[in-house]
C-alpha cells in the first residue's frame, strides 16, 4: 500500500479549494483517502494565513511512515522544513548554446569560426 500525501479538489468551477489529504495512489484524487491534514486556498493573497494551513504533526508522522508528498506539497513542506528542499537538476551539456548561436557569438567577439562553409 503506497502512500500519497495530494491535494483533494473542492469548491465551485474557477473557484478551488483544496484539502490536504493522505490518500492510497492507487485511489482517484477526490476520492477514498485516509485522513485530511489540512487544506491549500489558492484565491488568497500570498500573504494571507489562512491560504495554507496543515497540521505540523500529523504531516510528519505520515511522512515517517512512508508517506510521499506530491511536487507541489513537497515545495509546500520544504518552505515549513518538514523535506528537503528540491533542487532541480542542472545538465552542463544542455546549458551550452546551440552550435549556431556558438558561432555567431565567436563571430561577434571577432573569433573565426571552427567550420565555415567555403562558397562557391
Amino acid at each position: 500500500m503506497a502512500l500519497k500525501i495530494r491535494l483533494n479538489r473542492g469548491g465551485a468551477k474557477k473557484r478551488p479549494i483544496y484539502r490536504i489529504v493522505v490518500a492510497e495512489s492507487s485511489s482517484p484524487r477526490d476520492g477514498r483517502f485516509i485522513e485530511k491534514l489540512g487544506s491549500y486556498n489558492p484565491m488568497l493573497p500570498k500573504d494571507s494565513p489562512q491560504r495554507l494551513t496543515f497540521n505540523v504533526e500529523r504531516v510528519k508522522y505520515w511522512l515517517s511512515v512512508g508517506a510521499l508528498p506530491t511536487d507541489r506539497l513537497a515545495r509546500f513542506f520544504g518552505a515549513q522544513d518538514l523535506v528537503p528542499k528540491r533542487v532541480a537538476p542542472t545538465n552542463p551539456v544542455k546549458s551550452l548554446p546551440k552550435k549556431k548561436a556558438q558561432e555567431r557569438a565567436k563571430a561577434a567577439a571577432g573569433e573565426p569560426a571552427d567550420a565555415a562553409p567555403a562558397s562557391a
